[in-house]
Formats: C-alpha cells, structure tokens, sequence
C-alpha cells in the first residue's frame, strides 16, 4: 500500500469520484500491466473525460487514494451498492489526505458538537490558518488553490452526506455503512474509523 499524503493539495484533482472509483477498481482488482491501464484510459475512455490528461490525472487521484488500502476495499467499491461505494471511496479518500481527515476530525466533528446547523467557507479559512500555526512548514498555496481544495472537500463532505449540499452546507451526522465499518475495523484502520465516524 502507499503511503498517507500529507497535506497535499492533490484533493484539487476531484472529490470523491465514485463511479470512475468503480472502474479504476475493476482495474486493480484484475491486475492490469501497464498497456491494459493506458489503452483502457486513454484508447477506450473508460473514463468518459473529455482529454486524455483528465483521464490520466482521475486515474492517478483514484489509483493513489485505493492503493492506501486493500483489495477487499476494492471489491466494496467496485460492487457495492452507491451508499457503500461512496463510503468506501470515502475511507480512502481520509486515508489518502490528511487534509481531508483533519478537516473532518478537527471541525466537522467540533461543530457537531456544538451543535452548529452549518459549515462555511469561514470554518475552511480558520482550519487553514489553523494548519499554518501547527505546521510550520506547509506549502504557501494560492488563493485559488486553496479555494478550489475547499471545493474539492466541501463535494466530499456532500457526497458522503455530512452536509446536505454545497450550497446551504446543512450538517449532518452520518451512518458509515456496515460493510465499510467491518473492513476498517478488521484492518485496524482505527484513524480512518474516527475521522469518518467523528468519534
């Protein structure tokens, strides 16, 4: 498995992508060689993007967020049903990103807590400035990057129900599926398990 990117803005590349996930998936599960992966991106747009470098830049997000964890976490993604595809490719995603697993765990969680009915784009700058004091030597992002990761996170946040959309960003608590919770606790994924159940 590879290993954890930390505090990477990558997550610009995408949000969690789950029915291209499906297909990277089926890729991995089957053990491609090189040529198989590049002529099913790039020859028959598996993918369905509009460029060859939007293929190679999903496949590769993907790739490095599956790769953090195993086969069977594939098979999940690949064959389960949309509220276990997401969650997987949720999982994955917070293994992948420390930023998106921080985001989570430092402010989704704190303002379930206090019973806050809202995220905005105030909670993202706070959390950055936040970040900046704790690491001394995070990458000096430009603003558009930073408002494209916000982006990128708040689609996540959406897509695994912890808000109810990108506009109004209505909090919710969220129920990761069984078959995702069973994995993770099987693997001893015990981060993973708190930053996506905010415990």
């Amino acid at each position: 498995m590879k290993s954890i990117c930390i505090y990477s803005a990558e997550i610009t590349a995408g949000a969690l992508k789950v029915m291209e996930s499906r297909v990277v998936a089926d890729l991995l599960l089957k053990s491609v060689d090189d040529v198989t992966w590049k002529s099913a991106l790039l020859k028959e747009n598996i993918l369905q993007t509009r460029s060859p470098q939007t293929a190679n830049r999903f496949a590769q997000l993907i790739r490095n967020r599956l790769e953090t964890m195993t086969p069977d976490l594939w098979r999940l993604v690949r064959d389960g049903n949309k509220l276990v595809a997401t969650h997987a490719c949720l999982a994955a995603t917070v293994k992948r990103s420390a930023i998106v697993a921080d985001f989570l765990y430092l402010v989704v969680r704190d303002l379930l807590r206090q019973y806050e009915v809202k995220l905005t784009n105030r909670d993202w700058t706070d959390f950055i400035y936040d970040c900046r004091n704790r690491i001394p030597d995070l990458p000096e992002w430009h603003e558009n990057t930073m408002i494209r990761m916000r982006s990128s996170v708040f689609q996540i946040l959406a897509q695994a129900g912890y808000i109810d959309n990108t506009h109004s960003r209505q909090l919710r608590y969220v129920y990761i599926a069984d078959e995702v919770l069973q994995y993770l606790y099987e693997n001893n994924e015990k981060t993973v398990l708190r930053c996506i159940q905010l415990k």
